[in-house]
């Protein structure tokens, strides 16, 4: 098993020449696995075949905008439960944490919720151990296998071998309507508010709120307070 996660992270990195080198050891390290079913394997030969067969410069744009391009499919793990929010920071510690514990340190740049991190980790302990992990995660994983479905993309293969190695199923799950990130992380135009959401345009109605100064209060009120008197000499 603890292979079978190395290979697994290894093919959910970017295409780039040096990963299509590997791609040849790969469909012969998963022919010959018995850790996964022969349904899982065969679907990964065909992801194999594609990555190595296809046009460098597609499979590389396909791998662009299968992960990069759209929350639902994102292989960092926690975006898909808290967005951009405080709670996922929290999580990420916590993650963190769980790999410093078995005496593991992420390189620079590396977050922890990343697939081919959680399964690197995974890699490192003892079956059950890293089955039970993986078991934690297999909401969200099962998640994410249902939006690259929905893609047609063959990484779902990969994602469903790694729900196979917690032990768990594939298991039907809608879909939220996604909204593209080009227009998620979009900046609002000039003039047109402090944020693209929550704000009415120049051209629609929005509220006044009048403020009445403490002064103007004090005056109505017939006790506008006294000036304070001017310190004389100079401050030392």
């Amino acid at each position: 098993m603890n292979d079978t996660c190395r290979a697994l992270a290894l093919l959910l990195g970017y295409p780039d020449a040096r990963l299509r080198e590997w791609l040849p050891q790969l469909g012969g390290f998963f022919a010959a696995d018995r850790s996964l079913g022969a349904v899982a394997r065969e679907a990964l030969a065909a992801l194999i075949v594609e990555l190595h067969d296809g046009e460098s410069y597609e499979v590389e744009a396909n791998y662009v905008e299968c992960f990069d391009r759209g929350r639902s499919t994102s292989l960092l793990l926690f975006e898909h439960v808290h967005g951009d929010s405080r709670e996922r920071g929290q999580a990420m510690i916590d993650l963190l944490a769980t790999y410093e514990s078995a005496g593991l340190r992420l390189a620079p740049g590396q977050l922890p919720d990343y697939l081919p991190v959680v399964l690197e980790f995974a890699s490192t302990q003892p079956p059950k151990v890293a089955r039970e992990f993986l078991a934690e995660l297999s909401q969200v994983i099962n998640r994410l296998y249902q939006a690259l479905a929905a893609r047609r993309s063959r990484y779902a293969a990969v994602i469903a071998a790694v729900l196979e190695l917690g032990g768990e199923r594939v298991r039907p799950a809608p879909l939220p309507p996604e909204e593209p990130l080009d227009e998620a992380w979009a900046e609002p135009p000039a003039f047109d508010g402090c944020s693209i959401r929550g704000q009415a345009r120049p051209d629609g109605t929005q509220p006044i709120h009048l403020v009445r100064r403490q002064a103007d209060v004090e005056s109505a009120r017939g006790t506008r307070p006294q000036a304070a008197p001017l310190r004389q000499g100079v401050a030392r």
